[in-house]
């Protein structure tokens, strides 16, 4: 099938294509993972477009003595600042230890609504050295049935640059 083209006569896999070299380039020689999630969801949402772009990490709560996800940098409106297992699109993609691609979050049992404008979503967990997530990169559009295996296949190489940041 092919992709149509962007307003600006550019596919959405060839702006993945060039926005892979420059993240591999923004991170570079720096060790600070928030510097550099910083600048790969600074990126990602304005070289694509997106509603919302961001990470959630997962962190021990040591008052509930529970692991829960934490917001991270992100770009877009103010978001949900915890998440715990299990719950939401980005609870359920930490738990299955797999992307999720939603088309309609509205029809997403347990879907945590953060802001009524988001329509759709993709979450991709960013898997560390010992298999478990450490964090999941949730990506929102304000439009319905918005993500696709192409977004899938080019941010799990965005998660493979964030992976590659810890030290």
């Amino acid at each position: 099938m092919a992709e149509s083209l962007s307003v600006s006569g550019v596919t959405k896999e060839e702006k993945y294509q060039s926005l892979i070299p420059q993240l591999n380039a923004l991170v570079e020689g720096e060790k600070d993972i928030i510097a550099n999630v910083s600048n790969i969801i600074a990126a990602l949402k304005y070289s694509m477009g997106y509603f919302w772009a961001g990470v959630y990490f997962v962190k021990n709560n040591s008052d509930k003595n529970i692991d829960e996800l934490v917001l991270g940098p992100f770009q877009g409106p103010v978001a949900c600042t915890r998440i715990a297992y299990g719950k939401g699109v980005c609870g359920q993609s930490w738990e299955q230890n797999k992307a999720i691609i939603v088309d309609d979050v509205d029809k997403f049992p347990g879907h945590i609504a953060c802001n009524s404008a988001s329509k759709s979503e993709i979450v991709i967990p960013v898997v560390g050295q010992n298999g478990e997530t450490i964090l999941v990169l949730d990506i929102d559009s304000e439009h319905l049935a918005f993500f696709d295996r192409t977004d899938e296949f080019y941010l799990n190489k965005v998660a493979e640059i964030i992976k590659s940041c810890y030290v």
